[in-house]
């Protein structure tokens, strides 16, 4: 595991941009290249000292405040590969998932709203430590995700996304 003295040695930080700068020679990278690659989930990795591989945002943490995260770190504004320290917090896996966007499978556009054939009505729903919590069901869409985005900030607070 690298330490943030490591990390500094190799790399500078840019924390308004997000951005890392190489500061030394490695492999075919050079001093004053920009380094991170997506990975398959848009998350920025940089490998270092030849082969470890690290998530930038985590890097971030190590290099402005001198110790890795103790869980989870979120990106506030949902963008993966935003690594400005503003826009990053450390954070739980529960906390994590609620700042999360719509999911693949998602139809309805709205986060906690789907279609009830059954009803024929939106229905929306928030899950509450481990549990869903049904809100509702609604004839108008928009009335049914300003219920889920109600309960969200209720719930889950500075992490409702």
């Amino acid at each position: 595991m690298i330490t943030q003295e490591r990390l500094k040695e190799l790399l500078y930080y840019h924390p308004e941009s997000g951005d890392f700068i190489r500061l030394t020679q490695s492999g075919s990278a050079v001093p004053g290249d920009q380094c991170g690659a997506p990975d398959s989930r848009g998350y920025l990795k940089i490998r270092l000292d030849g082969g470890g591989q690290y998530y930038s945002h985590r890097l971030a943490w190590l290099y402005t405040h001198g110790s890795w995260p103790d869980d989870y770190i979120d990106h506030k504004n949902g963008v993966k590969d935003d690594n400005r320290i503003a826009n990053l917090r450390p954070c739980s896996n529960t906390q994590n998932q609620h700042n999360a966007g719509l999911s693949v499978t998602n139809t309805s556009g709205f986060k906690g709203v789907c279609w009830a054939k059954d009803t024929g009505k939106w229905q929306a729903s928030i899950r509450v430590d481990g549990k869903s919590k049904y809100l509702g069901q609604f004839n108008d869409i928009e009335v049914a995700a300003n219920a889920y985005r109600a309960a969200a900030a209720f719930y889950q607070g500075e992490f409702a996304h």
